[in-house]
């Protein structure tokens, strides 16, 4: 076998990093947002007939008499298929390692596809909290009827003939528009106020000693972040527009003490793309659920972007909470250290407990070029 000389050997670890770290860059300028479960790469998913759905139960539950510690209304959000599952399992068993095991809050996990009893039985055993699984009703996940596919078909190739990834997965645009606007109707999720949205192989970093559910109710907090950052703007090139379009029509619905400045740099003129990663969220549903949210979801439903283009839940959470919420009622969980693919927001400071948190503080996205956390804490400063 041929090897390297000793000499050349550290060239040949630089090279490999250096190769490492453009790939990660070219995934950022793609508007790569981190893992997305395998299944969901697919360019079509096949509705089940009404015969088929009609056999499927609406919900597997585990740990059905098992009460939360926590003492908040409040739920663990998974959305995931079954291939995911050895990615979900490390996800869970870090959730539960770090503040899920001593709060015992319910979990539910969410699939357009019935989860195998393989899937059920593996992660039930992960969590002694009360866990369900649960269907998507086919309607609020495959794209709508009254799309028109060749006009769908069209910006999807567009997209494609532009680099931008995940351009022509019918899925993916399946999956923004259910966690835009679908996911906290599913029956599972109504007796909840509050979640916590988890997704597969992320990383949390340090144990918490306090409930953040209850800092939320306790200090009127509808939205939760560890992570924000400007979206690839040739996915969303009409929905700041469309927004605007809302906005008139509903003036009501803009609470005077909004956060515009997080989003727009010109007094709402035009969109600076800051949104926060909505693949961690902890949120208040009535939020989502409120007539302001429902009608602004509905009117964006309306213009199709979901399919014509491709509009992400981050974006779209993003502008609707900074828009109809009190900027004091968004939160930045600096204390909560995360990792998804490839960005980190590690604790700095006082915030990062020796012996309770395992990132690196110098692998932190929060004052890096492409960070929006900055323009969200002016809004306090200024």
């Amino acid at each position: 076998m041929f090897a390297l000389p000793a000499s050349s050997r550290k060239y040949f670890v630089l090279l490999v990093v250096l190769t490492s770290a453009i790939y990660t860059i070219h995934l950022v300028l793609e508007g790569h947002h981190g893992y997305i479960p395998s299944g969901f790469f697919g360019d079509v998913d096949t509705p089940f007939l009404e015969e088929e759905l009609a056999t499927i139960p609406p919900a597997r539950v585990y740990h059905a008499g098992v009460a939360p510690v926590g003492k908040e209304n409040a739920t663990l959000v998974f959305l995931a298929r079954n291939s995911d599952l050895d990615e979900v399992k490390m996800s869970v068993e870090r959730m539960e390692r770090r503040y899920n095991n001593h709060n015992r809050y319910p979990w539910v996990f969410l699939n357009e596809q019935p989860f195998t009893e393989e899937f059920m039985e593996t992660v039930s055993n992960l969590t002694e909290a009360k866990i369900s699984f649960g269907l998507i009703p086919p309607e609020h996940w495959y794209q709508p009827e009254w799309i028109d596919e060749d006009r769908a078909a069209q910006g999807r190739q567009k997209m494609h003939e532009q680099n931008i990834i995940y351009a022509e997965s019918v899925p993916y645009r399946n999956m923004c528009r259910f966690n835009s606007g679908f996911f906290f109707k599913h029956e599972l999720l109504q007796p909840y106020k509050y979640y916590w949205r988890v997704e597969p192989n992320v990383d949390y970093f340090c144990d918490l000693s306090y409930d953040p559910f209850t800092y939320m109710r306790e200090n009127d907090k509808i939205y939760g972040w560890t992570i924000s950052f400007y979206e690839w703007e040739p996915t969303i090139p009409t929905l700041w527009e469309t927004t605007k379009e809302f906005m008139k029509e509903h003036p009501e619905y803009v609470h005077p003490d909004n956060a515009m400045r997080y989003l727009s740099d010109d007094g709402g003129k035009t969109y600076n793309l800051c949104h926060f990663w909505s693949n961690f969220e902890i949120a208040d549903m009535d939020f989502w659920r409120s007539p302001a949210y429902q009608a602004y979801f509905a009117f964006l439903e309306s213009r199709g972007g979901f399919y014509y283009e491709r509009w992400g839940d981050a974006p779209v959470h993003s502008i609707a909470v900074a828009l109809f919420a009190p900027k004091t009622a968004i939160h930045f969980f600096r204390d909560i250290g995360y990792r998804h693919e490839p960005f980190q927001h590690c604790p700095q400071g006082n915030l990062y407990k020796e012996g309770s948190c395992s990132c690196k503080r110098y692998d932190n996205i929060d004052y890096r070029s492409n960070s929006c956390t900055p323009r969200f804490e002016r809004l306090f400063y200024d």
